[in-house]
Order: structure tokens, then sequence, then C-alpha cells
């Protein structure tokens, strides 16, 4: 049966294997998510057939790093095999600390950071022991990239790429507006480090085509932003999008499960 058909009769898809590059879990300060925490959302994906799901904690991204990387550690320990962390690095809350705390933990695949929130430029030099680890280990950095944002626009990713070109970045949200999905194109195309996140609210099959039209399904990679944004609505932009089975197998899980290869048994 085809993802399509799936979708379609209402079953949870078995055939391509889903990873969710951009999740979060917990509750969330700022308005109410109904039901946030970790065995809802093993629910809905499995509902929605995804496999696995990269997350970071509320609390880790938005009010104490510390304590909030123990809840995401929690959490992927709680759900053997669905949820792989990510590290959040907080600039103000003693980044060494927490990558010498974490870094070595297999519960985390990644590392999270997110200026926007934390009133700090991509390109500050409080991240340089983020770019340091994930240059010598492979650890792919998920950022949050928002056009126009004065901490995490297009220009400071590139910035950030040029300056590190071993890092693997993936860029959340892909620059969020339709403005911005062409110059997260445009850098990726400068920037081979760049990988491009996809979850948002405005962005459409047709820009998700197109983003892999022009980097091919290596450098794209599925993300749903959920609980804050529709799991399923996320996903059906891309199964829809009129891609070809390979490359929408690449972009729904193929890719995400080869950037976490550089920690031993995670994403296998």
């Amino acid at each position: 049966m085809s993802i399509e058909t799936s979708v379609r009769n209402r079953r949870a898809q078995t055939d391509v294997r889903i990873v969710d590059a951009h999740a979060h879990a917990g509750p969330y300060s700022l308005f109410f998510i109904p039901d946030a925490g970790p065995q809802a959302m093993v629910r809905v994906m499995d509902r929605c057939g995804v496999a696995h799901a990269v997350l970071s904690s509320h609390l880790a991204i938005q009010l104490d790093a510390s304590d909030g990387n123990a809840q995401t550690a929690e959490i992927v320990r709680s759900a053997p095999g669905r949820f792989t962390g990510y590290l959040t690095v907080n600039p103000w809350q003693d980044p060494v600390g927490e990558l010498a705390r974490w870094g070595d933990d297999p519960a985390f695949g990644g590392i999270k950071l997110h200026p926007d929130l934390h009133d700090y430029p991509l390109t500050g030099r409080r991240y340089a022991p983020v770019w340091e680890f994930a240059q010598r280990t492979g650890c792919p950095v998920l950022t949050h990239s928002f056009d126009g944002s004065p901490y995490n626009d297009l220009g400071h990713v590139e910035e950030v790429a040029t300056r590190h070109p071993d890092a693997r970045i993936l860029a959340g949200h892909a620059g969020g507006t339709p403005l911005g999905f062409d110059l997260a194109i445009e850098t990726a195309e400068r920037c081979p480090g760049v990988v491009l996140e996809l979850c948002g609210s405005l962005n459409s099959g047709q820009d998700i085509a197109r983003m892999v039209d022009a980097l091919g399904a290596d450098r794209v990679v599925f993300g749903s932003d959920f609980p804050f944004i529709d799991l399923r609505m996320s996903l059906g932009r891309v199964i829809f999008s009129g891609l070809s089975e390979e490359d929408r197998a690449a972009v729904l899980g193929g890719t995400m499960t080869r950037l976490l290869r550089w920690r031993t048994g995670l994403g296998r």
C-alpha cells in the first residue's frame, strides 16, 4: 500500500521510516498545549506512521537549559527507540558545562540552538563551544532560522556555516517565510554544510519540491515542530508535495537517519 493510499484510508503507513527532525515535549509557559507528554506524542506518531522524533524539552529551550536537558534525557529513556534528544545550549546558561555534562550521553543525537528565544546572535562567541564540538564529532546542530530576525536570519546562518565548513547545520524552519525560503535555498547552495529543515506554518508542497530540486533530497529534512504545530499537517505537505518516492523517503527520514549516525547506534 502506497503512503498516499495509507493516508487516504486513515491508516498508519509502514513502507517509509519517517523521522521527525524537529519536535518538542512538555508544557510551554506562554500558551497551553493540551497533552505534550511523551506518551501522547507516541500515540499521535503511531497514528501517523512516524517511527522516530528528535526533540528538545520546552523547558530547555525557554527557561532552564540544565533542568530541561535532564528532562529531555528522561523523555528519551521513557520510550526506547522512539526519541532522540537535542542538547539545548543556551548561551547565557553555561554552554561549556552543558556540553561537558551531556555531550557523551547517548540520549542526545544533536544540539539545539534558539537565538531568538535567548536574545543572542547565532554568530556570537558564546556559541563557540558548540561549533567546536560539532566540527570535532559530526553532531548536527539545529538552529532556529527566520528571515528578518536580528538573531538568526539567513545571513547569520551563512556566516556561521562559512566559519565552520565541517559543521552540519540544520536551518530550522528553512527561513520561515516565503522570502526566507528563497534565501535559505541560496544560503544552502553556497554552504554545503547547511541542511534545510521544513517545519513552519507558511511553506507548501511546492516550496518543499523547490528546495529538493535546488539542493537534492540529502539537504532537506522533514520536521514538524510537534506539538507546537500539528504533526499531521506538517507530514501531509511532504507526502503530497509531488516528490519522487526516492526523494520523499530521503526527506521524510533517510537524510536525518544518516545525520544521526555520528552517534554509534542512533538512527538505525
